[in-house]
């Protein structure tokens, strides 16, 4: 064979593999060596995602312990591991407030986008401050809520894999059960507080749904999203609610700088009355591993403990 022979095959054979490497990937089994990727923006979604998916995914979250989600800004990094992703789960409700165009522009690549908003009752949903036609998105603090974004993620990774519905389906039937119990639980410790004393003061106004589900009159000192700064007659008229209402304890935020709630410490003080901070509430956030509330249902049950046991 001579050597201009021997050139052309060599072309087209590299030409051959080259376009193998780029044909479209094979849609997926859920079997244990292609399993479904997913991303999920906040450390809630990534817990969920886990827990529905199980053994059929691989789940990476885009934000850590302790990042505020109101104020993350994604990096081309994180587009190309959504772009990559097989599903992204998002919350919604200007939760991710950087990031709306870029779920826009995944749902119209074809990805399989979940947004926990759209399977929510909108009746059920608490308006953005004095704007009813915007949402207060941190539903996961009534459990009744993230009942109905599980459902919504069990129903999102079935249209994904529809070999897994059995999977998916048998894992959110166990959750709900769980997620029950948690219900009951943080019921049953808030009732250890006499009505009174059920008044929660934190760093943003992040604990409606909470307060409204569970019976606790919610003052945050800056407002849904940690993106409004608190002035100083915010904190001079929360100082004085404080005071005239005895209130035994403030809380920080594992998501947001202690600084405005110290701050509010030392308004209350120089009224000549002490509250206490009463703790580190978990918010926008889940605990990292060594906080012992790394998941969704460890971190809603560490936040009644330090909120009871403060207030008490």
């Amino acid at each position: 064979m001579n050597q201009k022979i021997k050139g052309l095959l060599g072309m087209i054979l590299s030409f051959t593999l080259l376009l193998s490497g780029c044909s479209a990937p094979a849609v997926n089994s859920g079997s244990s060596n292609d399993k479904l990727n997913i991303v999920a923006t906040t450390t809630m979604l990534a817990d969920l995602a886990e827990v529905i998916g199980g053994d059929r995914v691989t789940v990476s979250g885009l934000m850590g312990p302790g990042i505020d989600p109101h104020l993350y800004q994604a990096s081309a990094g994180d587009v190309s591991l959504m772009q990559k992703a097989d599903v992204v789960v998002y919350n919604g409700l200007h939760l991710e407030g950087k990031m709306g165009e870029i779920f826009e522009n995944l749902s119209g690549q074809g990805s399989t986008v979940i947004c926990i908003e759209k399977g929510l009752d909108e009746s059920s949903l608490l308006a953005w401050e004095d704007d009813s036609s915007v949402h207060d998105p941190h539903i996961w603090f009534d459990v009744s809520m993230w009942k109905d974004a599980a459902k919504t993620v069990s129903k999102g990774l079935t249209e994904a894999d529809p070999t897994g519905k059995a999977d998916y389906e048998a894992n959110l039937d166990t959750y709900l059960k769980e997620l029950d119990e948690t219900d009951a639980y943080i019921r049953s410790r808030a009732a250890e507080l006499p009505e009174a004393q059920r008044v929660l003061v934190t760093a943003h106004d992040a604990f409606q749904y909470f307060g409204k589900a569970y019976g606790f009159e919610v003052r945050g000192l800056q407002g849904i999203s940690t993106d409004a700064e608190a002035g100083t007659a915010d904190v001079s008229d929360l100082a004085n609610f404080i005071v005239e209402r005895q209130i035994k304890a403030i809380f920080v935020e594992s998501s947001v700088p202690p600084k405005t709630i110290e701050a509010l410490q030392a308004a209350v003080k120089a009224k000549g009355f002490d509250v206490a901070i009463g703790g580190e509430l978990y918010s926008d956030s889940l605990g990292d591993a060594k906080s012992g509330a790394d998941t969704y249902i460890l971190t809603v049950k560490a936040n009644i403990d330090t909120i009871v046991e403060a207030l008490k």
